[in-house]
């Protein structure tokens, strides 16, 4: 998953002053102030950032104040003179703070989070205020008046009406007084964001338990016994030690026989940042509280019911109601297989000896309990997904559909040996590089996502700016120098990832507001994603992308055609647990702001409704939902279910045409995945499709009738 743009506009603020020849000798040794800061990740110091930024803000600051008493003849104004200019200095402020932002996910330390906060704190207060400016605005309004006069084009104009929505949601129209609170809820929001992240980073590395047996481990496969070992290794111990990154969380829920033990791991992630935790210092409870006190203030100020009105001024749903009843109508579709399923669950558990089914149990008795039905396991799939084999033909497949080939570059700079750099090339031409850090380790946060580094951008007539994205993974790392292999949940994340970095890469818009995936709301963007999900079942990929560790045989047919036939293993279940998040997230932001208490009631009232298998009292799963609380997905979680609507009718598409039509993947990546931002998404969907989505694509491919 993606994340929010911080910096979207550019304007005058006061800041700390740096001093010429201080300038000066930041400018020689300080990585952040090269044009392109990437070339040099690896030399980045903690003590470089905040200096940096704020060179960079007070050179703008110059810029702005002459672009704008430059345009104030609007008889004179057009893109070339107002937009492309912010854009340029948008730019070159976002390459400064990508790196940091990055950093401070994939390599964190108490150091680069200080830093990171106090340039957050500059940055939010920037944005802000360049929001509320209203000669800015005035230019802006009178230029999109002028659309016509100067055949601006399609993607200019929903633009311009973009950025006008957005100086309006920024607070532009409140009076002095208003907008000063304003501007403070903006930077306590960007603080308690921070905040409430560090603490799932810091509860999860701050428990782990060593075991000095492997027979105490009875159930872990071979490679899962490897990875726990090379942990205590790392840690200068004995035995093998568990930790609550996902590997080894998954690991121990999956496979472990001992069910005291499953609990034991269970407890302690499903507390993590909470007052449940064993360590209470990280508890994000009162900053739970504070981030939904400020979000309902600040739709308040600016004329809304509630946060979630706020938030889908931007997005594809007409209103949080209208979200509800989707949610809900799903939940109707999935509710009596999901019912079915959890029923055969438990009695397949209770079969084995199980008093009954508990939360720690389900990933444990799942498992088995596929593995009797099709005969297949994830640690038997593990050995024929070597990740050398599945990056390959997960290029075979994107050059197959649009044209396009990798080539790794050696010796560039990386902010970690096991991270790799690849170059992006159409017709022998480089369109586009990204950066592959698949691997779990300390100090690195968790999950799967795709940022970026910098976007496509046509800076004058003769030079275009290629798009560089961040792709980050949490798999178990290789061990003992043995091939680094993936299960096939693993291959569907890469695959999800990739997409998301396709739809960043392969962009042919040029203006910088609308390229990639910026200017994309937030339930569309996960559409070329979740497209990318429905080659992992396809029997030509996996063909491609399997191969024995030892053998390199290809995924034998039985395994094949089992592993097809379990696609859609406990589905109802699955749709079910997300259709929970979803509800819970639109819901708290759909009413005043809620305490702690009130918070978890929400969630118990919508697993109630919801859910098929309640969790324990005691699980914390809101204190570490990252996605809402320190991500891009408040009151839009929602975004997932319909983005997979839109993808699963588009890969329909793909099956009336042909899995691999040439033609079919041309026009997908010309009417959708090359145009980023540029248009509204619903107009790209009909376009390609010749009608708006409908559902029955995803309930047929989730096998729910």
């Amino acid at each position: 998953m993606p994340n929010e743009r911080l910096i979207d506009h550019l304007y005058t603020v006061s800041l700390p002053v740096i001093q010429d020849n201080e300038q000066q000798s930041m400018t020689i040794t300080n990585p952040l102030l090269l044009k392109n800061p990437i070339v040099q990740v690896d030399q980045i110091k903690p003590e470089q950032v905040v200096p940096a930024i704020l060179q960079i803000i007070q050179q703008n600051q110059t810029e702005i104040d002459h672009l704008l008493d430059s345009t104030s003849d609007h008889s004179s104004l057009d893109w070339q003179k107002l937009i492309r200019p912010l854009e340029r200095l948008d730019d070159r402020l976002t390459k400064a703070w990508s790196p940091v932002s990055h950093l401070n996910s994939v390599c964190n330390s108490d150091e680069l989070r200080e830093a990171y906060d106090k340039s957050l704190a500059f940055l939010t207060d920037y944005s802000t205020k360049m929001g509320q400016n209203q000669r800015l605005f005035e230019l802006t309004e009178a230029l999109s008046q002028k659309a016509d006069e100067l055949a601006l084009s399609p993607s200019q104009r929903h633009i311009l009406k973009h950025q006008l929505l957005q100086f309006k949601l920024s607070g532009l129209d409140l009076d002095p007084d208003k907008q000063a609170i304003y501007s403070d809820i903006q930077k306590q929001l960007a603080e308690l964001s921070s905040m409430y992240q560090q603490n799932v980073m810091d509860s999860t590395l701050a428990w782990d338990k060593l075991i000095e047996q492997a027979s105490d481990l009875a159930g872990l496969p071979e490679t899962e016994l490897a990875m726990l070992a090379e942990q205590a290794k790392q840690k200068q111990k004995q035995g093998y030690l568990i930790n609550l990154e996902i590997p080894s969380y998954l690991a121990i829920m999956t496979y472990a026989d001992d069910a005291d033990l499953r609990q034991e791991v269970y407890t302690a992630y499903a507390t993590r940042a909470s007052s449940e935790f064993v360590d209470k210092q990280f508890d994000n409870a009162p900053v739970m509280e504070k981030i939904l006190s400020l979000k309902y203030q600040k739709a308040q100020l600016l004329g809304f019911n509630c946060y979630a009105d706020l938030s889908l001024q931007t997005k594809m749903a007409e209103s949080p109601q209208a979200v509800i009843d989707f949610l809900l109508d799903l939940n109707q579709s999935a509710r009596q297989q999901a019912k079915k399923e959890i029923k055969e669950l438990t009695d397949f558990a209770v079969s084995l000896g199980a008093k009954t089914l508990q939360a720690w149990d389900v990933a444990y008795y799942s498992e088995k309990l596929k593995q009797q039905k099709y005969q297949i396991s994830q640690a038997e799939l593990r050995q024929y997904f070597v990740l050398e084999k599945v990056l390959q033909g997960l290029y075979d497949l994107t050059q197959r559909l649009y044209g396009v080939k990798f080539k790794i570059i050696e010796n560039s700079s990386r902010w970690h040996k096991d991270v790799r750099h690849y170059q992006v090339l159409k017709n022998q031409q480089l369109v586009a590089e990204f950066y592959l850090d698949l691997f779990a380790r300390a100090h690195k946060r968790g999950g799967a996502w795709m940022d970026s580094y910098q976007s496509r951008f046509k800076i004058n007539d003769s030079e275009t700016q290629i798009p560089i994205a961040y792709l980050t993974c949490n798999f178990a790392p290789p061990v003992n120098q043995q091939a680094a292999l993936l299960t096939h949940d693993e291959v569907v994340t890469l695959f999800h990832e990739f997409g998301h970095g396709l739809h960043h890469m392969l962009t042919q818009v040029d203006e910088l507001s609308a390229s990639g995936i910026a200017n994309v709301p937030w339930d569309a963007v996960e559409l070329p994603s979740q497209f990318m999900e429905n080659f992992c079942y396809h029997p030509e990929v996996i063909e491609a992308i399997s191969g024995h560790v030892k053998t390199d045989e290809n995924l034998p047919q039985d395994l094949l055609d089992k592993l097809i036939a379990a696609k859609n293993f406990q589905s109802g279940m699955a749709m079910l647990r997300q259709l929970e998040f979803a509800l819970f997230d639109m819901r708290i932001h759909h009413s005043p702001p809620l305490k702690t208490a009130e918070i978890q009631q929400q969630l118990d009232q919508t697993r109630q409704q919801v859910a098929v298998m309640i969790p324990p009292k005691f699980n914390r799963f809101q204190n570490a939902f990252s996605h809402i609380f320190a991500g891009g997905y408040a009151a839009g979680y929602y975004s997932y279910k319909w983005a997979e609507v839109l993808s699963a009718d588009v890969f329909a598409y793909f099956e009336e045409q042909g899995i691999f039509d040439s033609n079919a993947g041309v026009e997908f990546l010309d009417k959708i995945l090359s145009k980023g931002g540029s248009a509204d998404p619903m107009d790209l969907f009909v376009n390609f499709r010749g009608r708006k989505p409908q559902v029955d694509a995803l309930l047929r491919h989730s096998g729910i009738g």
